[in-house]
């Protein structure tokens, strides 16, 4: 088989760190000469797993069970955290299957899977990219040590590890050439980044400082909301005043046996902080339902605090055991329970967002234009809201000032997350 024709094929699975991770991987074989193909005219077929819990582990080994009855009978590369875990199962299904759970050596696997060896195959004519992209995550950091008794991933991840901030600078100035004009700081636990003495507040600070227009967390822990990370946030004005920081839960008992190590109280002084150093902040979250021994009342307390927060936005997830964490050996809520709380949450998420965008319409916002979608401008706020507006005379990377309308705002309900948890 020829470098010319490789095609490969990408199905990724869970977090925004997996698409991000994806990306380089697919850049990476971009440069090695490979094309990016549908799957159904793909040589090869990677696939970026989640293994958060037993629901995820189920949905990646139906990715790969699917992918093997390609009509071209594809070689399927596995990767991700439950590659890390579970490599040997992955094999077992089938004689194509090759698990690298090395996400850095996934573009040499699939040239070595296909006997090209570990050689870069010669450029041919390959496009380098997806179009013009104004948008993008840049990951910073991988790991995770806060152990919460219901997630496996410190086991596949690892520890915290930060990318070398002036790794992070050249990339974020070749982004800036390129024409990205906003970057989304991603990481499995941002608020554990640290580069020698460099921490996030300083990554921040160097990242502003190459002109890019935009900079946005992907989401941050709440004890990390530090008055020295709020205050560099504040000072900065790339910095988005938006912020996902997960709640999980507005019981104190389900706080604790979650392994949070945060009070509602604790969690509500550091969201006032946050939104008095930052004027106008926009917060989202994640709430998990039917976490176990969760009782009426503590539902009830969540529905509550929740609802003193004003989020602008929930992520839902419906607990589901996960195999090897503590939280699978505890006391389960049925399934039915779990179930309606969580929809129980979503409508209130609902409800929560309608009342945001409605405080928000006749408002000035500037919109950052991504694409133009048969004549229509589609493109997000600085505080998160995706937009669409007429696209005549508007190109991909300006950004617009608008007046909100409610015919602008596109319609988005309460998001189940990645999956349950």
């Amino acid at each position: 088989m020829s470098s010319a024709r490789l095609a490969v094929s990408f199905r990724t699975l869970g977090c925004k760190v997996n698409r991000v991770e994806s990306d380089a991987i697919a850049s990476e074989l971009l440069g090695r000469g490979c094309v990016i193909a549908d799957a159904d005219d793909a040589d090869v077929i990677v696939i970026n797993t989640c293994t958060v819990t037993a629901e995820a582990d189920a949905k990646a080994r139906k990715a790969v069970r699917q992918a093997l009855r390609g009509r071209r009978s594809p070689v399927v590369v596995v990767t991700g955290c439950l590659a890390a875990l579970d490599a040997d199962g992955l094999r077992a299904l089938g004689t194509r299957v090759v698990a690298e759970a090395d996400k850095s050596r996934v573009a040499a696997a699939v040239s070595e899977a296909l006997g090209l060896g570990s050689r870069a195959p010669a450029r041919s004519g390959v496009r380098t990219g997806d179009g013009f992209r104004t948008r993008v995550s840049l990951k910073i950091e991988d790991g995770c040590d806060n152990f919460c008794t219901y997630c496996i991933v410190p086991f596949a991840r690892g520890v915290p590890r930060a990318e070398p901030l002036d790794s992070l600078v050249r990339d974020a100035e070749s982004l800036l050439a390129a024409g990205v004009r906003e970057i989304v700081l991603t990481g499995i636990n941002l608020g554990r980044y640290a580069d020698g003495e460099a921490d996030l507040a300083d990554a921040i600070t160097a990242l502003a400082a190459t002109g890019i227009q935009r900079l946005r967390l992907s989401s941050i822990e709440p004890p990390d909301l530090t008055p020295r990370l709020l205050q560099t946030l504040a000072a900065t004005p790339a910095v988005c005043a938006h912020l996902h920081v997960p709640l999980q839960s507005g019981s104190d008992e389900v706080l604790a046996a979650m392994g949070r190590t945060y009070t509602t109280a604790d969690f509500a002084r550091y969201l006032a902080a946050a939104r008095s150093a930052l004027p106008g902040l926009v917060v989202t979250t994640d709430v998990i339902a039917g976490f176990p021994a969760e009782s009426a009342t503590d539902h009830a307390r969540t529905v509550e605090f929740v609802q003193a927060c004003a989020f602008a936005k929930l992520h839902v997830f419906r607990y589901s055991q996960r195999a090897g964490t503590p939280a699978a050996r505890m006391t389960q809520v049925p399934a039915t329970v779990r179930a309606q709380r969580a929809s129980e949450l979503r409508a209130l998420g609902d409800r929560m967002r309608t009342a945001y965008v409605a405080d928000r319409l006749g408002r000035t916002a500037d919109v950052l234009v991504e694409r133009i979608v048969d004549g229509i401008a589609e493109g997000t706020t600085r505080d998160y809201l995706r937009v669409r507006l007429p696209g005549a005379g508007i190109s991909a990377g300006e950004v617009v000032e608008v007046v909100l309308s409610a015919e602008m705002v596109a319609p988005e309900r309460s998001l189940p997350g990645a999956g349950s948890v």
